[in-house]
Order: C-alpha cells, then structure tokens, then sequence
C-alpha cells in the first residue's frame, strides 16, 4: 500500500467510526434538562450579568457562575485579546464532570449574553447536530487573520469560530480544556481556534460550529442579518439569512446595545398581550424603608431658557421630603441672574443649596462634573436626580417613581410638545451619534410603555450614589473630544457596561425647546407662544379662562358688550414693563408716521405691538384665545383673526386723560385692563352712547369685547390720578 495511504487509513477508520457513532446518538432519547449544566464566567456583576442571570432563572436554567469574587486578570476584552482566565476557570471545573458521558454543559459568557428559548429548545438542537460539541460561529476571524484559510470551507454559514458560546459533553469539553496551558491574559478564542483548524483535533474531539445560528447568534457582523420576530406573548431573535431562531443571543464586539435594544423584548420583558412583564420586578418598597433616602438634585442652567422662574417654583412641588433633598446649582447665564436672584430672595432658608454662578466661568462640562461629585463626595449621598433648565416635571411623584424602579441609572421619558423630539435616543449610528430604533415613535408616543434599556439620555435622570462611588468613581465623565457633555457621558456609561433606562411608565412631562430663545428682551417669554404654547398659556393666560367655555364666568355690563378673563397679573405686568422699557409712546397726536396715511383721527397715547416685536405673538393670541370667545358670544362669527392695529395705550391726567367717543375700525374690538383701577389709578372707564351704558371698573387681565363699526359708539372716561394701561387690538377690520 502506498505510504500516504497507510498514514490515512487510520483516520479514515476514525471518521467511520465517528459517523456510525453520530449516526446512533440521532436515534436516541431526548437528553433530559436535569443533564444541562450552564457555566459561566463573572469575577462581577454588572447590569449585563444581572439580564443574563434573570433571563436564566425565568427559562429554568441552572447556572453555575465561576470565579465570583475574584480579580479578573484575563486582559482588556473587547479592546484587545485575553479571556484566557476563563478557560482557566472552566478547566479547573471540569476536573469535577471529567468522566461524566451523560452530563451537557453549556459554557457561555454573560456579561452580553441573553437566553431567548429554554433547555429544552436548546438541548434538541444540540442533538440535531450530531457532534460532540458545538462552538458558536462567526462572519469575522477573531483575533489572527493568518489564520483564516486553515478553516474548512463553509459553503452556507458562518466559518469562524467564536469562544463566547460552547455546548457539549461534559468528558469532551475535559479534553479539550485539559490541554490549557497558557496565562490568564492569553486569547481563549485563539486556543479553541487553533484546535479547531486542527483537522485531526477538529475530527478526533468531534467538534462543529453553529454555522447557521440554530443555538447561538453573534451579532458582530450580522447586525443586518437579525430581526425580531413578535408573537403574542413571546418574542424571539430571527436570523433571517438562515431563518433560524437563536437559543443564546450574544452581543459581542461593537453591538452591545443591539443586544441592550433586543433585551428589551427577548424572550417576554414586553410582549403585544403581557405589555412589560419586568418592571414590577425587584422594585423598590418605601414601606420597607425606615427612612426615605438622601437626594442631591443638580439644576444645571447652561444656556438661555424660558420659563426659568417658573421652573425653579416647581422644585417646591417635587413630592419628597424637603429635608431629605440637598441642591446644586449652577446658572452659566447672565441673564437669569436675576432670576436666581429673586428665587432666593424669596426661599432663602428653605432649601439647602450650593450655588455656582457665571462668575466661576465653568465649562457644562466641568459644572456637571462638580455636581456629580457633590453626591459622590458625600457619604449620605443615596441618589443623584440631575434636572437641566428645560425640563417641565408635571407630574410631582416623579422623583418617587424613578426610585422605585430599583434601576441604577433611571431617566423619565420626556418630548418635546407635539413633536418626536425626546431625552432618549433608540439606537446608535456606527459612528456612536443618534439613530432611530424601531421601536422609538412607539415609546415615545406611548403605545408600548415600559422601562426601556437605551444607549443615551439627557437632560433629566436618576443615579444611585453607590454607582458615583464603584462605576462612576472618576471625577471627569462629561468632557470628551468632540461629543457634547451628554453623550460624553452616555459613551462612558456604555463602555464601563452600566445600563441606562428610560421609563415612559407614567406621563412625567416635557421638553422646552431653547434653541429660538431671545434673552436680549427684557421678558423673552412673552414671544414663547408659538415654540412653547403649554408654559406661555400656563404663565400668560387667565387661570379662569376656561370657564368662559362652561358657563358663569363671562358678563355683560351693557348689550352686546361682553366681560371674561383672559391675562394673567404676570402677563399685564410683563406686557406694560416691556413697552415702558421701549419707551416711544406717540404722545396721543393726530399726525402718526407708524400709520400709512400717517393721520389718526382719534389719537391715542400708544405704544404698537410692531414697536416691541410683539406683532406676530398677539395676532396668534388673537386666533387661539380671543377666536373661540369670539365664537362663543357672537354665534356663527367665525373671525379671521386678523388685527392691523395692535397697541397698548397709556392714559394719565398729564398727557392723555380721556379719549372722544369714536367708532372702531373693526368687526369687534378687544379692550384688555393691564391694571388695577384703584391702586394704580383713579377714574378711567368706557362708556357706550347708543346704550347709555358704561362700565367704570375694569379688572385687571379681563377684556372687553364688543362691536366696533356701526352699533358702539364708545368714550374713554377721564383718568384722574394715576396711570392706567389697556391693550386694543381691532380685530377683523
């Protein structure tokens, strides 16, 4: 016989003998659950360890978790090669099932591992492939590329190894693994690799790889290649190449937050039937607590912002105990000094704060690092609540809501008013910038609510102060090259494996927008009504304006002259300080430039909404608060909304005390008291001739509504001491 042919026969014989042998372990009983034995690696247990070990114990695994506790020596995975201390570990286990034929172990990483389906599904699999055991596969070689043309050809499938994912018989994991002889920060994937590409080794150990994912799916390199597949109450990772439904999902290399992102579902955490089967798990009991714990808020102003007086009132809602919260503030804005100021001066002693103003000259970087370390410098320090400038917390339990959820780092979800524009991002672009996830207008638009692993969120958020002192234990984790401090954060919460959540459980909120906002006005919130309409009708708009629509509020002093409210006393009060702060009042003269015939016939003392920038704001407080009044008191008038003059008007015994009865240039006219009749001023009134009707105490922020052209001669009564102010738009001319 030929030499070579005798050097084969052996082998040949070996791989007869294989293959009879494969082909009887086919004909066999199913292997029973009791017979798999998961193992494990975890020196800690971070966020990735606890989903693993939930998703375990809620499909009846049994884990057995390796050298807890210990100090992981086995080198910087993911960033460089090591993981050989794990094959240490699973070596010195397997001492203890080295003889045993019967038993099936399954050794798998965890920290970004899920399971998807139970024991049963993946031990049927496992007999399915007729091999002593199956190592998880890969598109990508990892970590020598030399490597790569001693693999066997692979005609469908993935062709590499990867060592996250073993399943096998307990005596012929021992033979492999008994031949580790290297140290801890050696590769573990380059010494299964180098048996596998072993022919001998490969066909002597009978072993195979998951080419096709039937039990594990790696999504490095195949982040195109799987979908989730939605059934009532489960939901399942589909490899939609191979149409094959994973056992194990491993998010390895650069998809750690695909796999964050299919958590979310995988196997049942949130079904179409179930909604969210995980967020009443492992919650928070205040009733178990002898004491509520200690919160830092961090307020953090960084750029101009509307409603800022208001949104430091609202800190007074925050249903918690008062004495249990600590702040920390920092304003890098000139222009809310006084704000701060005024806040202050009328809180002081209240509230413990830190203040850091402009002065300090910090970056939002630096100042949101500060904040954070006033927390985590501070034993007591149970929880960090940061809360930038532009979030509007309706809900007063929020603080509450967020602990209770028992998560490291929480975030409620907030958008934007009737937009998508929210304080999470879904998904991240290969690059690590926004990207829309799948699932994203559903959270926001609360079609599916739960509690929601993300990779980024801003603006409003929850830490546990224990996370300050173990993760987060550096002082600078706001300040990176080219990423705002946000992101700068998210990125080194995502490296360090720390989950962030977001939880639109509840309604909490909104976002304002700042990017228009104009600080250079003396009261910028005035121009808020078309980028932030909720706050300007909340600030501006009388609290009993709705009750104009349901009846006992409006009144009518004469015919067809009708009496509701409609400012606020901060709306009258900002309004007249604005147009006293321009100042160009017409002096009451017929020759007016600001027309464009430059006459008035009946002249007053005025200021022009066009003056003061305020045009566009009140022709669009006219179509949405005075249109529907409009409606309401004159049946089937549909008014057009429309208004060419606009002006607030200044009477005073000195310059213009009265004004002659006149017709108005109008459908119907507005007439706003912008003061109170008695403490600002004495007199003052209109009287209505055609009626003999007049009404001499206005209140401050009601308006009058009546018609203008035909019907309501009208006069302004005397101012007799004092200033009085009015705003007149005559409306539909």
């Amino acid at each position: 016989m030929h030499r070579l042919g005798r050097r084969l026969l052996p082998f040949l014989r070996l791989l007869v003998t294989l293959f009879l042998a494969n082909s009887s372990a086919s004909e066999q009983p199913s292997i029973p659950k009791e017979n798999l034995l998961v193992l494990t690696v975890a020196t800690k247990e971070p966020d990735g360890f606890k989903r693993f070990m939930q998703t375990a114990n809620h499909l009846n695994y049994t884990v057995k978790v390796l050298g807890a506790g210990q100090e992981w020596r086995g080198g910087n995975i993911p960033h460089s090669i090591g993981g050989g201390q794990k094959v240490r570990l699973l070596k010195e286990e397997m001492q203890n099932h080295a003889d045993r034929d019967d038993l099936i172990i399954l050794f798998t990483d965890s920290y970004d591992v899920l399971f998807a389906s139970g024991p049963e599904e993946l031990l049927t699999k496992f007999q399915q492939f007729n091999h002593k055991v199956v190592f998880a596969a890969e598109g990508l070689i990892w970590p020598d590329n030399r490597l790569a043309d001693k693999y066997p050809i692979v005609r469908s499938g993935k062709r590499f190894l990867n060592s996250g994912g073993i399943i096998g018989y307990a005596s012929s994991i021992n033979s492999i693994v008994e031949k580790w002889q290297l140290q801890d920060n050696d590769d573990d994937q380059l010494f299964y690799t180098k048996i596998y590409v072993d022919p001998v080794k490969r066909v002597t150990l009978n072993i195979t790889l998951d080419h096709k994912s039937n039990i594990f799916q790696n999504l490095n390199g195949a982040v195109d290649e799987v979908e989730l597949k939605f059934e009532p109450t489960r939901v399942r990772t589909r490899n939609i190449i191979f149409d094959t439904l994973p056992v194990l999902i491993h998010g390895n290399k650069q998809t750690k937050h695909l796999l964050n992102y299919m958590g979310n579902y995988v196997p049942d955490a949130w079904t179409s039937e179930t909604g969210c089967t995980v967020c009443d798990t492992d919650l928070l009991e205040f009733s178990s607590l002898s004491t509520f714990p200690s919160v830092t808020v961090g307020i953090f102003i960084e750029r101009p912002t509307p409603f800022l007086p208001e949104f430091l009132e609202r800190l007074f809602t925050i249903n918690y105990p008062s004495e249990k919260l600590t702040f920390f503030i920092h304003n890098k804005e000139v222009y809310h000094e006084k704000h701060i100021h005024r806040f202050w001066e009328k809180h002081k002693g209240k509230l413990k704060v830190k203040f850091v103003g402009p002065e300090e000259i910090l970056s939002e970087g630096d100042a949101r690092n500060m904040g954070m370390d006033y927390c985590r410098q501070n034993p007591e320090c149970d929880y960090y609540f940061n809360l930038d400038s532009d979030v509007v917390l309706t809900n007063p339990n929020t603080l509450k809501l967020l602990m209770q959820q028992n998560r490291r780092i929480i975030a409620p979800m907030l958008i934007q008013y009737k937009k998508l524009w929210s304080n999470f991002w879904g998904a991240l672009s290969p690059e690590g910038f926004y990207a829309r996830s799948e699932d994203y207008i559903n959270i926001v638009e609360r079609s599916r609510v739960g509690v929601w692993n993300v990779p980024y969120i801003a603006h409003v958020y929850l830490i546990k102060g224990e996370v300050l002192r173990t993760d987060l234990k550096e002082k600078n984790y706001f300040n990176m090259d080219r990423m705002d401090s946000d992101m700068s954060l998210c990125r080194n919460l995502r490296e360090k494996g720390v989950f962030m959540y977001v939880s639109n459980l509840h309604e909490f909120g909104r976002l304002l927008p700042t990017e228009g906002y104009n600080a250079s006005r003396l009261h910028s919130d005035l121009w808020e009504i078309f980028d932030n309409p909720l706050d300007w009708r909340e600030k501006y708009i009388h609290p009993k304006y709705s009750e104009i629509f349901t009846g006992g509020v409006v009144e009518e002093p004469c015919p067809d002259v009708f009496w509701f409210p409609i400012f606020s006393e901060t709306t009258c009060d900002e309004l007249v300080e604005e147009v006293e702060n321009y100042g160009e009042w017409s002096g009451g003269k017929s020759e007016d430039k600001r027309l464009v015939g430059g006459y008035e016939n009946v002249p007053t003392d005025d200021i022009h909404m066009t003056q003061v920038g305020l045009d566009q704001v009140w022709l669009h407080f006219i179509r949405e608060y005075i249109g529907p009044v409009a409606l309401k008191l004159f049946s089937g008038y549909h008014t057009k909304g429309f208004a060419m003059l606009n002006f607030v008007v200044k009477y005073t015994p000195e310059r213009q005390a009265y004004l002659k009865p006149h017709h108005d240039s109008s459908t119907f006219t507005i007439n706003i008291a912008l003061n109170n009749k008695g403490t600002d001023y004495q007199g003052g009134g209109c009287k209505f001739h055609r009626y003999n009707c007049a009404v001499e105490s206005p209140r401050k922020g009601w308006s009058f509504i009546h018609p203008g052209r035909l019907t309501h001669l009208h006069e302004g009564l005397a101012t007799t001491n004092g200033t009085r102010y009015i705003a007149v738009s005559f409306v539909d001319p």
